[in-house]
């Protein structure tokens, strides 16, 4: 398990949400909803499963509303490798204003809760940190299939990230009580769909 103070990504991520959400939002085009797969919590609240999108590495939700952040890679259209500046795109699909229109994320929670830093390792791999938790690694670079992928390290094993779910339950907006995190991803040993939750 991992034995990180993973609250302090989690607080931000929380407040960041309910501060500043519909600030200065930029619209995309509008995202088709894939209403067949959801995650329903243990209070019935039901969570949108993202699209399939040729573009996305992961994707994150919390509980506090069924809203999603989709991290997709950002490919350099001269190049067709990674965008050296910015290698992941990070926005918003707003189910909870709307049926999963995209939105870019706000300058606040850009820069101090869900956007990333990115740093080139060489060989088209990224060292990649989410902006309120630098300390979790996690890493960009091609796949045995030959696309790019976001890599973890959870339990002393390599995974190929596919989701994060925060459970959250009362509290208050700067000290949430987090019931749990899980994180979902494919083992890249044995290419099955594994999950790890903890309680940070």
């Amino acid at each position: 398990m991992i034995k990180t103070p993973v609250k302090l990504i989690l607080v931000c991520m929380v407040m960041c949400t309910g501060l500043w959400f519909n600030a200065g939002a930029h619209h995309l085009k509008k995202a088709n909803t894939d209403t067949t797969k959801t995650r329903t919590d243990a209070n019935g609240k039901i969570y949108p499963t993202p699209p399939p999108n040729a573009m996305r590495l992961f994707y994150l939700q919390r509980s506090p509303n069924v809203n999603a952040l989709v991290y997709d890679i950002n490919i350099d259209k001269d190049t067709g490798k990674p965008d050296e500046d910015t290698p992941v795109h990070v926005y918003w699909l707003r189910y909870a204003e709307g049926h999963g229109e995209p939105s870019e994320l706000t300058y606040i929670q850009r820069k101090f809760a869900y956007g990333v830093s990115s740093d080139a390792l060489g060989n088209d791999r990224y060292d990649i940190r989410i902006m309120s938790y630098k300390k979790f690694p996690l890493t960009l670079m091609k796949a045995a299939d030959g696309k790019y992928h976001i890599f973890a390290t959870i339990s002393k094993k390599q995974m190929i990230l596919q989701n994060i779910f925060i459970q959250i339950e009362g509290g208050s907006l700067w000290a949430p009580n987090i019931i749990f995190v899980e994180m979902k991803g494919t083992d890249t040993v044995t290419g099955k769909v594994v999950t790890e939750r903890f309680k940070p």
